[in-house]
């Protein structure tokens, strides 16, 4: 909708401060000639919006002037107050400001919406840790949040899989992950993913960087654990499961490895099913599979399912 846009153009210029016809018409999918007739309107209705020329020219706000949040809409107030990001923020020493942010927000809206926001608050919780777990209070993670937002250097000391090592490193950003929290950082050309709890000591320098300019942390994220899951599900199985086995074997795999689950043929008379799916390391795999008890048998490689079945002995002369 027109009335949208506006908002959204206005709401742009405010944040970055400039933005040109052709950064406009990219955020808010429409053309040039679209942007230049909306700048229009928006100078007509009053708004101090004004144009700049040259290298560094764009559209701008008249110095102190702020979109009033009674422009909002219904969606867009949800989607702002419940995102229950104070208690996730705790952890960073971020959660008071959040809350007085939220009051202040709540504040500048109409009133009619404000007590819609407080009905719907109460009626929405978000629990970020998956069940069974609590979230993670790491030691260091505000010195680490600090230092990320100051872009100074780190020295640490940190316990990786196989040693601990000394490393100093540049902080690009920190991720929250299904309750865990990690810091993404840069010892040399490639960033790499560290687990905050995993920090045994840590310094941070005077030492300030300058963050790479085509880095983008949402990005790098989302590429590491595409590559982390490929990396850690390289071989294939193939099962035999039961009609119960079938049902559970999507609640105790991961994404990932659900969606990469392939039927072979059809169910034999007794319900149990062939199927084929991607696997990590073997002692991984068989603490997997032993989930599942009876419900499964393992078919293939013939070097998993001899190490299943030494197991299954195994344990079966432990409760002799």
């Amino acid at each position: 909708m027109r009335a949208d846009r506006l908002i959204q153009i206005l709401t742009t210029l405010q944040a970055r401060g400039r933005a040109t016809a052709s950064e406009l018409a990219e955020e808010t999918e429409v053309s040039l000639r679209t942007i230049y007739r909306d700048i229009d309107s928006l100078a007509l209705a009053g708004i101090p919006v004004y144009a700049e020329h040259g290298a560094q020219g764009g559209y701008r706000l008249l110095n102190g002037y702020k979109v009033q949040l009674n422009g909002m809409s219904q969606a867009e107030t949800h989607a702002l107050f419940l995102s229950g990001l104070g208690s996730t923020l705790s952890g960073l020493g971020l959660d008071a400001a959040t809350l007085s942010a939220e009051k202040k927000l709540a504040a500048a809206l109409p009133e009619p919406m404000r007590k819609h926001v407080h009905h719907l608050r109460k009626r929405f919780h978000l629990d970020v840790p998956g069940w069974f777990n609590e979230a993670e209070q790491p030691t260091f993670l505000q010195a680490v949040f600090d230092a990320v937002c100051a872009d100074r250097q780190l020295h640490m000391r940190y316990r990786s899989w196989q040693r601990e090592k000394n490393l100093e490193l540049a902080p690009l950003g920190v991720v929250l992950k299904g309750g865990a929290w990690y810091l993404v950082g840069q010892t040399d050309a490639k960033p790499r993913t560290y687990k905050i709890t995993r920090i045994l000591s840590l310094e941070v320098l005077d030492t300030t960087f300058t963050p790479p300019a085509e880095f983008n942390l949402a990005a790098y994220w989302q590429e590491n654990t595409a590559r982390l899951d490929e990396e850690t599900h390289s071989k294939l199985a193939r099962v035999r499961v039961s009609p119960l086995g079938l049902r559970i074997l999507p609640d105790l795999c991961s994404s990932y490895v659900r969606r990469r689950i392939r039927l072979l043929g059809k169910a034999d008379e007794n319900g149990w099913q062939e199927l084929e799916l991607p696997v990590g390391g073997q002692w991984q795999t068989i603490s997997d599979f032993l989930r599942l008890g009876i419900e499964v048998e393992v078919l293939a490689p013939q070097a998993l399912r001899d190490a299943v079945r030494s197991t299954v002995n195994s344990l079966a002369e432990r409760y002799r």
